[in-house]
């Protein structure tokens, strides 16, 4: 069955834009448009759309307000699109964490060099956070963040199945299943390794997954974190200082010749990779411009992950999170040659199991985790539980 997208935009260009776009995929229809928020609360209630292509600023009622509206009485996951200014990676973080799913870059040319690319790469994501519904909300900017949910011990990894990803309700449903007082009673076994740096890793759906994570660490966490979200230049930037805000831990955008510290977080500038150098006792940050064809992602995991093989070696805690492709698997093959251990968020609390499944399938996941687990389980594996 086709997936049927609602496509939301105050300008009758870009309207149509989208609806060729999307029409001559065999695999998607137009189910409708609308020019406006309230407008597309309407038409979301009238047709039922398995996604919704969302403009951020509009006359009548934003894209944020209508998010909001929409999310209270149907599920539906919502790809936002955006400028890349400043403003524009406020609202879309708000947008985010009012609940909508991903976002885009509103000028295809922003999304990748190649016309016929960009396009392929906006059907790819339409398809992607089309096969399940929404993800729970980012905690919210006001008020303190949640403490983690009760978590059950991460289990051996099975080979991958090839299923459809689970709805939210099944989402909830094994959340609750896996919070049970049998699953309390069986521990989670640290793995007694000696550990210098945590390294994450994500794309689709990850700043919602990050924000989960990085607001339930403790403020003396012992270790420095990398965090490695796709995510455009202009968005890194208020990204980082949004989880500032509202984490314990010290929360900064990269920035070359940082030398990485405990209980910090560094999040990797959109547009450069982000590198290691130096020994596992003094190691700084090294940002670098990069205009290989060859590396599809910037910032990218694999190069991320790679680089702090060669400085940790068997030190590493890897996290590789909700994401399209496989960007990840590599830096993560490396990092397991090292000796280091590769965890990777399991199936159902994925927006996208795409990177983890990567990861697993190539054999690399030492622990598959729910994201709810992740923090505390981070924290017992490193010694800090």
């Amino acid at each position: 069955m086709a997936i049927r997208v609602l496509v939301v935009d105050d300008s009758s260009f870009f309207r149509r834009r989208l609806t060729e776009i999307i029409a001559a995929d065999p695999e998607m229809i137009v189910a409708g448009t609308a020019n406006n928020g309230r407008e597309a609360i309407e038409k979301a209630a009238e047709l039922k759309p398995d996604v919704i292509t969302m403009d951020v600023e509009m006359p009548v009622m934003d894209g944020i307000q209508a998010v909001r509206e929409i999310l209270k009485v149907q599920r539906t996951p919502i790809l936002m699109f955006s400028s890349l200014t400043h403003n524009g990676a406020k609202a879309t973080l708000d947008a985010l964490e009012a609940g909508a799913t991903d976002f885009l870059p509103k000028k295809f040319e922003d999304i990748a060099r190649d016309k016929a690319d960009a396009i392929d790469l906006l059907r790819q994501r339409i398809k992607a956070v089309a096969k399940r519904r929404v993800a729970p909300k980012m905690p919210s900017a006001s008020v303190s963040a949640p403490a983690p949910a009760p978590a059950s011990a991460p289990r051996t990894v099975p080979a991958p199945i090839a299923r459809t990803p689970a709805s939210r309700a099944e989402l909830l449903s094994t959340v609750e299943r896996l919070d049970t007082a049998e699953n309390h009673d069986r521990p989670f076994k640290v793995s007694g390794k000696s550990y210098r740096l945590v390294a994450i890793g994500t794309s689709t759906g990850g700043p919602v997954a990050l924000q989960t994570i990085i607001t339930a660490l403790p403020a003396n966490f012992p270790l420095p974190v990398l965090l490695v979200q796709h995510m455009p230049a202009a968005f890194t930037g208020a990204f980082a200082a949004r989880l500032n805000t509202l984490a314990k831990i010290e929360v900064k955008e990269a920035a070359d010749g940082d030398v990485l510290r405990p209980g910090v977080a560094y999040l990797a500038p959109g547009g450069k990779q982000m590198l290691l150098e130096g020994s596992d006792a003094h190691c700084k940050i090294r940002i670098k411009e990069d205009d290989s064809p060859r590396i599809t992602f910037k910032p990218s995991v694999d190069i991320t992950f790679g680089s702090a093989a060669k400085v940790f070696q068997d030190k590493v805690l890897a996290i590789v999170l909700t994401g399209m492709g496989s960007d990840g698997r590599d830096g993560a093959r490396l990092l397991k040659q090292f000796g280091s251990k590769i965890w990777a968020q399991d199936e159902a609390s994925s927006v996208v199991y795409g990177m983890p499944q990567a990861v697993t399938a190539a054999g690399l996941t030492d622990v598959e985790v729910s994201l709810v687990d992740v923090a505390s389980k981070m924290q017992a594996e490193v010694g800090h539980g």
